[in-house]
C-alpha cells in the first residue's frame, strides 16, 4: 500500500472520484467535454493532490497540496449543484454525490487542520 492510500481523506476523495465518473456517464453526451469533464477533473484533482502532497518532503508542501484539494472539492460542489439544477441524473444520485463530497471535504479539512497544527508547532516550538 502506498503511503497516501492509508489516508482517510484520500480514501474519501477516491470514492468520490469513482462515483463522479460513474454518475457522469449518464449525463447528456453534449456535456462530456463540458460540465461532466470539469466535474471529473475537480474530483480527480482532490484525490490526486492529496496523493502528490503526501509524496513531498515536508508538511508545508503537503499543506499547499491540501489547499488545492480543498479548492477542487469546492469547485466540485458548484459543478454538482449546477448538474442537479439542470436535472442531470436522478435526485437520489445527486444527493449521494453531495454526501460523498461533504464527507471528502470534512476529512480533507480535518487533515489540513492537523497539518497546519504541525506547521505551526515547528514555527513556534516553545508553545
Amino acid at each position: 500500500m502506498k503511503p497516501y492510500e492509508r489516508l482517510l481523506a484520500w480514501k474519501a476523495c477516491h470514492e468520490l472520484t469513482l462515483a463522479v465518473y460513474r454518475a457522469t456517464e449518464s449525463w447528456p453526451k453534449r456535456e462530456m467535454f463540458g460540465l461532466a469533464a470539469q466535474s471529473r477533473r475537480a474530483a480527480y484533482s482532490a484525490a490526486a493532490n492529496i496523493a502528490e502532497g503526501r509524496g513531498k518532503k515536508g508538511v508545508r508542501e503537503l499543506r499547499r497540496f491540501l489547499d488545492i484539494s480543498v479548492g477542487s472539492l469546492n469547485e466540485l460542489s458548484y459543478a454538482l449543484r449546477l448538474a442537479r439544477d439542470l436535472k442531470m441524473g436522478s435526485a437520489q444520485e445527486s444527493e449521494n454525490l453531495e454526501k460523498l463530497r461533504e464527507d471528502a471535504s470534512r476529512l480533507t479539512w480535518l487533515f489540513h487542520a492537523a497539518i497546519l497544527r504541525k506547521v505551526n508547532a515547528t514555527r513556534n516550538p516553545s508553545q
